[in-house]
């Protein structure tokens, strides 16, 4: 957990059992409504405020923090960004640490390859993942076709899409001259479904393969595929000071804490 106390003086409910790793903050106040919750053995309300020293119970069990897991994985092609899959595919936590409850920051797609965050930190996790939080990410993309000087233009001013216009996105021709397409360099701070591809799509060039080399400053360099490691003390701090910080006394405002094994998130 994030400081040396847990919960924090005045963290709410949904929050604490979210860094404690047992629900997404979502998941939480359906848990508190559900009066599931309690605290000091009195029912939790929504937007209750705990601290050190309060006994949180979720279904009569005492809920403790589990130690502090984030780490990057070379996501490989062919495994599912998911805890589990219906259709028995391989998944990124099948060769990951299982002592404590893990579950990717995002999603990429089952082709696309590269920098994955996993962590069993609900609040790290919303921060990074809310759409305000505007959190850096920079790809490779191997398109069809010749890629020309105004195409690069229109990428990087903005594209028109079925859900609304991309932001402006830093985008660079990195190769030209390779068999049949283009290799571009794509960094935005959107995490809108599929963007990647379909922005490079709605400019006339199909993605024909798709890796993530950078995720909110961390990448995967010197992993090779479907490798992991720690991410480091340094690394944890420069991840905190980004994303979307929640405003005092507000309760959760978007995507939050961690997906259960078949809900939705962005995949890109």
């Amino acid at each position: 957990m994030s400081g040396t106390q847990w919960p924090e003086p005045g963290t709410r409910i949904h929050r604490a059992l979210a860094q404690a790793g047992v629900a997404s903050r979502r998941a939480a106040e359906v848990f508190v409504a559900d009066g599931r919750v309690t605290v000091n053995d009195a029912p939790a309300v929504t937007g209750q405020q705990v601290g050190p020293g309060d006994v949180i119970r979720l279904d009569g069990q005492v809920v403790l923090p589990e130690p502090l897991r984030v780490l990057v994985l070379n996501k490989p092609r062919g495994v599912v960004s998911t805890a589990s899959d219906p259709q028995g595919r391989p998944t990124v936590l099948d060769t990951l640490p299982n002592d404590v409850r893990l579950y990717p920051i995002g999603r990429l797609d089952l082709d696309t390859t590269g920098v994955l965050l996993v962590t069993n930190d609900g609040d790290l996790a919303n921060r990074l993942m809310h759409p305000r939080g505007k959190v850096p990410k920079i790809y490779e993309a191997l398109v069809d076709g010749r890629v020309s000087a105004e195409t690069v233009r229109a990428l990087r001013n903005g594209v028109d899409l079925e859900d609304g216009m991309t932001l402006p996105a830093k985008v660079d021709i990195m190769e030209r001259e390779h068999p049949g397409g283009t290799w571009l360099r794509i960094e935005l701070t959107e995490g809108r479904n599929r963007i990647v591809k379909r922005m490079c799509l709605a400019v006339g060039h199909r993605v024909r393969r798709l890796r993530r080399i950078r995720f909110a400053g961390i990448d995967a360099q010197g992993l090779r595929s479907g490798e992991w490691r720690w991410i480091t003390a340094d690394e944890l701090r420069q991840l905190r000071n980004q994303g979307y910080v929640e405003p005092a006394g507000s309760g959760p405002t978007g995507p939050s804490g961690p997906p259960g094994p078949r809900s939705r998130r962005r995949t890109i």
